[in-house]
């Protein structure tokens, strides 16, 4: 990936700064996306490759177009992009706010087909491009989260869409589904909601972020050029079926 040029939303912290890392280690130049500038400033600083970075709601295409725009001013193009920003405002059916199904969906699904539809016309261009979008373990079904398994489950269905539309382009389009991974929220999480999760695990473990980031380094580089519109669990098997609790 030397010198490859890859834009990475929700840059600023967990699953999103793990990828940044990794694709800096690989040789790419990065553009940072977060919609939080007081982490992008840390992972920015931390950091020792050449690199840009933009606060942006990706939500929102009047910021997301400028952001490409950005990118390529400093960088002449983009060659890779990693959907990863996304948000959970979890709730049973009858208590999930219009409001909160609205968000879930307009970040975790909207925002990444803005940003598809922003670095459209420079892969095409340059008949190349590798687009990672980070979907969920939930896409296949997660009690309390109608609304983040219907946003991933729609990511999803993106990807396998414009890994067909985009082929001809030699654009490849896939998705990394993460499982119980091992970060400051799950850290957090009573003793015994821990241990109840872990049970359910073929592994008996969490993952970690710098499992998914080796998966997206995989996926955007040279050597996945004839994988594309694919769903690579990255769930210590759970995606395979539950344990007994």
């Amino acid at each position: 990936m030397k010198d490859k040029i890859a834009v990475i939303t929700g840059a600023g912290q967990g699953i999103g700064a793990a990828i940044a890392r990794r694709l800096a280690r690989e040789g790419a130049k990065l553009v940072l996306v977060d919609i939080n500038e007081d982490c992008l400033k840390d992972i920015a600083t931390e950091l020792e490759c050449d690199l840009l970075a933009v606060a942006a709601d990706i939500s929102k295409k009047d910021q997301v177009f400028a952001m490409i725009e950005q990118a390529k001013d400093h960088f002449g193009t983009v060659d890779i992009l990693v959907n990863n920003a996304g948000i959970i405002r979890d709730g049973f059916l009858a208590k999930i706010s219009e409001e909160n199904w609205d968000k879930v969906l307009e970040v975790n699904l909207k925002g990444p087909f803005l940003c598809c539809q922003a670095v459209f016309e420079t892969m095409k261009a340059q008949n190349s491009g590798k687009i990672v979008n980070i979907v969920s373990r939930a896409w296949l079904g997660n009690i309390g989260q109608s609304n983040y398994s219907a946003s991933k489950g729609g990511l999803v269905s993106l990807t396998r869409t414009l890994a067909l539309e985009l082929a001809r382009f030699q654009i490849n389009v896939n998705a990394v589904a993460p499982g119980l991974i091992e970060t400051p929220m799950t850290r957090s999480m009573p003793e015994e909601a821990r241990a109840r999760l872990l049970r359910m695990q073929p592994t008996g473990k969490m993952g970690t972020v710098d499992d998914i980031a080796a998966a997206v380094a995989f996926l955007s580089s040279g050597d996945a050029t004839f994988i594309t519109g694919q769903v690579i669990h990255v769930d210590g098997g759970k995606s395979c079926g539950l344990l007994s609790l």
